[in-house]
C-alpha cells in the first residue's frame, strides 16, 4: 500500500506566499463547475452522437452512465487521497485527467472510444471534486466567511448542472456535438494554469496508508450498484439484469463495511458515521437529492416532448431556474446566523416541495410562466437554500484531517441519491405514460406523477432534517477525528 508522508496532525501548508482567498475560491469553484456541468451537458447532444457514431440505444444510455458511475464509484477514494497526498496535487491530477479525457471524447471516431473517454472523465471528476471543497474550506476561516464561500461553491455546482442544457443546446445548434466535450479543454487548461500558480498544498497530515482493499471494495460496490440502478429504466426493477448487480453491489458494500471495521487505517473510518452532523447531513443530501436531481431531466423532457421546444429553447426556458439556485445558495448564509443551519435546510426543502407540488399541476398546453418558470424558480430556490447548510454541517462536524473524505462523502451522497432518484422517477413516469412514444397528454400525466412523488419525498426529507440535524454547527472542541 502507498504511504503518505508527514507526521504532524495539523494541516500542512507550503511556505510559498499565500494567494488571495477570493482566487482560491474562484479556482475551486471553476473545477466544481466543470465536474457538475458534464453530468448534464451531453443530454441534448445524444441524438447527434448516435447518428454520427452509429451508437445503439444501449450504447447511447452509457454515454451518460459511464460518467456518472465512475464519478460516484471513485469519489471516496478521491477524497481520502486528497487528505493523504495533498489536496492541490489531487486537484491537478483530477483536472488533468478530466481535460485529457474531454479531448479524447471530442475526437472519438467510434462509440467505444467515446464511452471510454466518458468513464475516464468520471474518474478524473471523482478525484477533482472532493479537492474543490477541501481547498476552499482550508483557505477560508470558519464562520460567516466560510459559509459564504461554501454557498458560492454550492451555487456554482448547482449552476453547472442547471447550465448543462443551455450550454449543450447552444453548442450543438451552433457547432457540433463534439464541442460539448471539447469546450472543457481550453477551460481546463486555464484552470490548471491558475491552480499551478496560485494554489498552496495542504493535507490532513497524519501518517497513514491508503486503504486499497477498502477503496477497491467501495468503488466496485458503488459502481455495481449504480449499474443496477441504470438498468431499471430499460429492464425494470424485477428483471435479472437489474437484481443481480443491485444485490451484488449491496453485498460488496456490506463487505466494505466489515473490512473498514477491522483495518487499522480505513478509507472511511466508521467513527465518522457516529458524528451526528456528518451522518444526518449526508442522509438528508441523499434523500433530498433523489428528488431535486430529477427536476432538470423531466423539465427538459416536458419542454421538448410536450410543449415542442427546441434543445436551445428548452435551455433558455430554464435560465430563471438556474439563476434561482444561485440566488438560494447565496442567500442561505444570510439566514444561518438568525435561523440556524437546520432551520435553513428545512425551510429550503419545504420551498422546493411547494415548487414540485405546483409543477405537478402541469398540462399538455401549459403556458411558460405558470408551467415552467414560476414552479422551476421555487424548486431551485429551495434546492440552493438547503444545499449550503447541509454541506456546512457535514464539513464542520469532521476533524481537519478528514475534510477531504467528508467532502467526497457529500458528493457521493448527492450523486448516488440523484442516480437512484432518477431511475425510480423514470420508472414512475413510464408506468403512468406508457413510455416516451406516448402522446403529449399521456407524457404529461407521467411527468406530473413524478413531480407529485418528488414533492412528497421532500416533505419527508424536511421532517427528517428537523428531527435529526443538529441545530447549530459543531464547535471545534466538539469535533472528533476519525481516529478517535
Amino acid at each position: 500500500m502507498l504511504e503518505a508522508s508527514g507526521t504532524s496532525a495539523a494541516p500542512r501548508i507550503s511556505p510559498r506566499r499565500t494567494p488571495p482567498t477570493w482566487l482560491v475560491v474562484a479556482i475551486a469553484c471553476a473545477g466544481q463547475f466543470l465536474v457538475v456541468l458534464d453530468v448534464s451537458v451531453v443530454n441534448v447532444a445524444l441524438p447527434s452522437m448516435r447518428t454520427d457514431l452509429a451508437l445503439s440505444a444501449q450504447g447511447l444510455q452509457w454515454v451518460v452512465n459511464a460518467y456518472a458511475i465512475a464519478f460516484a464509484g471513485f469519489m471516496l477514494l478521491g477524497g481520502r487521497a486528497g487528505d493523504l497526498y495533498g489536496r492541490k496535487r489531487m486537484f491537478l491530477v483530477g483536472l488533468g485527467l478530466f481535460t485529457l479525457a474531454s479531448l479524447g471524447g471530442g475526437l472519438a471516431q467510434d462509440g467505444w472510444q467515446l464511452l471510454l473517454a466518458r468513464a475516464v472523465q468520471g474518474l478524473g471528476a471523482a478525484v477533482l471534486a472532493p479537492s474543490t471543497l477541501t481547498l476552499l474550506t482550508a483557505a477560508v476561516p470558519e464562520g460567516a466567511a466560510r459559509a459564504r464561500a461554501i454557498a458560492t461553491w454550492t451555487a456554482v455546482g448547482a449552476g453547472g448542472g442547471a447550465a448543462g442544457g443551455l450550454v449543450g443546446g447552444a453548442l450543438v445548434d451552433g457547432l457540433s456535438w463534439r464541442w460539448v466535450l471539447l469546450i472543457n479543454v481550453p477551460v481546463g487548461a486555464v484552470v490548471l494554469a491558475g491552480a499551478l500558480l496560485w494554489l498552496t498544498e495542504s493535507r490532513g497530515g497524519l501518517r497513514r496508508r491508503l486503504d486499497l482493499p477498502g477503496a477497491l471494495l467501495v468503488t466496485t460496490g458503488l459502481a455495481t450498484l449504480a449499474y443496477g440502478i441504470s438498468q431499471t429504466e430499460s429492464e425494470g426493477w424485477a428483471a435479472t439484469a437489474t437484481l443481480v448487480p443491485l444485490l451484488a453491489g449491496l453485498a460488496l458494500l456490506g463487505l466494505f463495511l466489515l473490512v473498514e471495521a477491522r483495518t487499522a487505517a480505513p478509507l472511511m473510518p466508521l467513527g465518522l458515521l457516529r458524528l451526528r452532523s456528518v451522518a444526518s447531513a449526508n442522509v438528508a443530501m441523499l434523500v433530498s437529492g433523489s428528488s431535486m436531481f430529477s427536476m432538470w431531466f423531466f423539465m427538459t423532457l416536458y419542454a421538448q416532448n410536450v410543449l415542442g421546444y427546441s434543445p436551445l429553447e428548452a435551455g433558455l426556458a430554464l435560465v430563471p431556474s438556474s439563476l434561482a439556485v444561485v440566488l438560494g445558495s447565496k442567500a442561505a448564509p444570510r439566514f444561518l446566523p438568525v435561523l440556524g443551519a437546520r432551520n435553513v435546510a428545512v425551510l429550503g426543502t419545504l420551498v422546493a416541495a411547494v415548487g414540485f407540488g405546483w409543477q405537478s399541476t402541469m398540462t399538455a398546453d401549459g403556458g411558460y410562466l405558470t408551467a415552467i418558470m414560476i414552479p422551476g424558480v421555487l424548486m431551485m430556490l429551495g434546492a440552493g437554500m438547503a444545499a449550503t447548510p447541509l454541506a456546512s454541517l457535514a464539513i464542520s462536524g469532521a476533524a481537519p484531517g478528514d475534510a477531504g473524505l467528508v467532502s467526497g462523502l457529500i458528493n457521493t451522497s448527492r450523486t448516488m441519491g440523484g442516480s437512484l432518484g432518477l431511475a425510480v422517477m423514470s420508472t414512475i413516469a413510464a408506468s403512468r405514460s406508457g413510455g416516451e412514444d406516448a402522446d403529449p397528454a399521456a407524457l404529461t400525466d407521467g411527468y406530473a406523477l413524478v413531480f407529485r412523488t418528488a414533492s412528497a419525498v421532500l416533505v419527508v426529507a424536511a421532517l427528517l432534517m428537523w428531527a435529526w440535524l443538529p441545530a447549530k454547527n459543531p464547535k471545534p472542541e466538539q469535533r472528533a477525528s476519525s481516529t478517535d
